[in-house]
């Protein structure tokens, strides 16, 4: 490009400063706009968070549901930018709903959001296939520098590039670099401060017999080339922006002329891939320095074996889960009591209804937000370190045959099994599904794998009505029991996801593109920045609506009709007294009577009705009610119900539980009822975290709600045989 130096060194302080104002941003007032474009596994990722390191945030794309990761970046002392991070892609030929989102924001020119150029990363040990998306983006008269990244791994593989060269075949700044060290990011920012508002050199030929058609749809929309034109004419029906009139305006030019998307497609890829022959043959160069197969393929052999692969990739899951489950306890365990010491420092030096609120409603709810970081930290903490590897395509590829006939893919068994130890973590790990009908089916089953949450309910519900008594000798009844209640909800999770499969009609193809990137040991840098920014997303997302239906619950589980807590209050303690209650028991025995009295109590006996038919009362009404702030709550309302103290251990609940008698005198918790229960827990929502973590991953209501309806429904009918069976 006439009029830019390359620049391979550091980044020189004498740049004049008419040059750092060269790139003035097209609104004025706003920040240089410069998006990140690249193939899936260019190191785009690496490249944007060395430019913005924790200065980013994440926004959705207008009108859509795909998330917008950007960031500012000081380019120089005088000059910062808003980077913006697009979604990976092949070519400018969407296939996936990430994909589209990226030829909606390069169409349209008088978008606010449009860039004043961009950035195209490039794996140097692979430049065939990546500069493929590059010399489209040229045609479309964008103005580019080219991040030549991964110049060591080229460097491994023998491969040789003349950047000079290159430089004048493209007609576009390159640098080289190695963008997860931090090679050649200096550089590239003085390049990005002297872009100048020049086209690219131009790389493909419209045919003759296209212009008439190519020339109206450019004059009728006002556009800068033909190209732009003819993308217009493959893809109105999928451009957002454009309105019915302008679609049926292009639907008759494209029928009058004949015109094909299909064939043209395939015709212009193969005549892109000559031109690029054509110059990768002038200017790359490949020495075969290693005699054997390189490492990544030795590696390949064992990692995605039939047998051994799957055995592995086991093993990777069981020391996962330890650190999920073991490892994150300790730090949960510190923040339990931390929120509980500061609850008893504020309950000891204050009184009054507005500290209750605080202590009860407020910290708790915020308590419940905050012990989930250590377990959504670990979880993105392996995920991103198996990423970072490469070890993470290899998984997917092993799982997509058998994922995709439940209406999966491979990308989905991450987030499934992540749901055993928290939904929350889980649905947001679905988001590198590209594939908008695979990720929607699988953050809607996801919640259907038995958590961790699930835990304290099973065990004293299997403890009440499973005899503990061994099996062959070596395994416990108790523990099958436990067992079949994950393989319940992980057949239940696979099936939901077949039915929706057919009931979802999209006229997306789901495809599984898969290239597997080379070793490589992870940059904890990224691996950090991946950490902080999950857990911010979880704490002011999420955690926002999880503190708001807190305070809401502890107000019904607090307040009552009139003066109905207050008489309830004094006819606990009256009865507590003519039965001999000790004083701990009293104050349980009131907590109870106060917990019928209250609103929460009151909607207890009003759902009654409606729950008799699965064996449940009023009391377990209550509990369900309480549990959809976290399910573990179901054992403290229990506790709370049947005048066992918050203090009392497990043990104790089950003894109460069992000791609980219906009004002909008999055991309330038969193995009808409690199985019902059980039943129920398995399948049902019950977790507004959970229902949160929908609302932040699809940007709306539409799947929180369906899915709180569809796992509701399912719980109930299927309690409901189970109780009508069995009782």
């Amino acid at each position: 490009m006439a009029g830019v130096e390359f620049v391979t060194g550091r980044a020189g302080a004498g740049a004049s400063a008419a040059i750092l104002e060269a790139v003035a941003p097209r609104h004025p007032g706003a920040l240089t706009r410069i998006a990140l474009i690249g193939n899936p596994n260019s190191g785009k990722t690496s490249l944007f968070n060395q430019l913005t390191g924790l200065n980013q945030k994440v926004g959705n794309f207008p009108g859509v549901t795909v998330d917008r990761k950007t960031g500012v970046s000081q380019l120089t002392p005088q000059l910062r930018a808003e980077i913006i991070d697009l979604p990976g892609t092949y070519s400018l030929y969407p296939k996936s709903l990430d994909e589209k989102v990226i030829t909606d924001l390069l169409y349209d020119r008088t978008s606010e959001q449009y860039p004043d150029f961009v950035v195209v990363t490039a794996d140097a040990s692979n430049l065939r296939r990546n500069l493929l998306l590059f010399t489209q983006l040229a045609d479309l008269g964008l103005p580019a520098v080219l991040a030549l990244n991964m110049m060591d791994v080229a460097a491994q593989h023998g491969v040789n590039i003349d950047i000079t060269a290159l430089q004048q075949e493209l007609g576009v700044p390159i640098i080289p670099m190695n963008a997860r060290k931090g090679i050649g990011i200096a550089a590239l920012k003085i390049v990005m401060a002297q872009m100048l508002d020049a086209p690219a050199t131009h790389f493909y030929e419209i045919e003759d017999e296209l212009l008439p058609m190519i020339r109206q749809i450019r004059y009728y929309f006002n556009l800068h080339n033909d190209y732009l034109a003819l993308h217009y004419a493959h893809q109105y029906r999928q451009i957002s922006f454009l309105s019915p009139d302008d679609r049926a305006y292009i639907g008759e030019l494209v029928q009058q002329y004949g015109f094909e998307a299909t064939p043209r497609q395939a015709q212009e890829t193969i005549a892109r891939y000559a031109s690029i022959n054509d110059i990768l043959l002038n200017t790359v160069s490949v020495t075969r320095t290693e005699r054997n197969e390189p490492y990544s393929n030795r590696l390949d052999k064992v990692l995605t074996h039939k047998v051994w692969g799957y055995l592995i990739f086991l093993g990777v899951l069981f020391l996962m889960f330890q650190a999920v489950f073991a490892w994150a306890s300790y730090p949960m365990e510190l923040i339990d009591q931390g929120v509980a010491w500061i609850n008893s420092l504020i309950q000891t030096n204050f009184d009054g209804p507005l500290i209750n609120l605080l202590t009860e409603g407020v910290l708790a709810g915020l308590g419940g937000v905050l012990i989930f970081i250590p377990q959504i930290a670990l979880l993105f903490a392996f995920i991103a370190v198996l990423e970072e590897t490469g070890y993470m395509a290899r998984v997917t590829f092993m799982m997509d045959r058998i994922m995709r006939k439940f209406g999966l893919n491979g990308k989905s068994v991450v987030p499934l099994i992540s749901g055993v130890a928290c939904a929350v973590p889980a649905i947001m790990s679905a988001r590198t599904i590209e594939n908008w009908k695979d990720r929607m089916i699988t953050i809607f089953v996801t919640p259907l794998m038995s958590c961790s949450a699930r835990i304290p309910v099973y065990t004293v519900l299997i403890g009440l009505v499973v005899p503990d008594q061994p099996v062959l000798g070596i395994f416990n009844l108790r523990g099958f029991a436990l067992m079949g209640l994950y393989l319940l909800g992980f057949v239940a999770a696979v099936l939901s996801a077949w039915a929706m499969k057919l009931l979802m009609k999209t006229k997306e193809r789901s495809y599984f593109i898969m290239e597997f990137p080379v070793y490589r040991w992870p940059r904890w840098k990224n691996v950090g920045i991946t950490i902080v920014e999950k857990v911010k997303a979880f704490v002011f997302q999420a955690g926002k609506v999880i503190l708001a239906i807190s305070i809401l619950l502890w107000v019904l589980a607090s307040y009552g009709p009139a003066n109905e807590l207050e008489q309830a209050e004094q006819r606990a303690k009256t009865e507590g007294k003519a039965k001999g209650f000790t004083a701990a028991e009293i104050d349980s025995h009131v907590a109870s009577e106060k917990l019928e009295s209250s609103y929460a109590g009151h909607f207890g006996h009003l759902i009654e009705p409606a729950i008799r038919p699965l064996g449940f009362d009023w009391k377990i009404g209550i509990s369900l009610l309480t549990s959809f702030a976290a399910r573990e709550v179901f054992v403290g309302t229990m506790s709370t119900i049947y005048s066992v103290g918050q203090d009392a251990d497990q043990q104790t609940v089950q003894q109460k539980l069992a000791s609980e008698k219906d009004a002909n005198g008999q055991p309330f918790f038969t193995p009808a009822r409690s199985f019902s229960l059980l039943v129920f827990y398995v399948f049902a929502m019950q977790c507004m975290s959970t229902l949160a973590a929908t609302y932040r991953e699809t940007k709306g209501w539409k799947w929180p709600v369906m899915q709180l309806l569809y796992m509701t429904g399912l719980a109930y009918f299927s309690a409901l045989l189970v109780y009508q069976l069995m009782k």
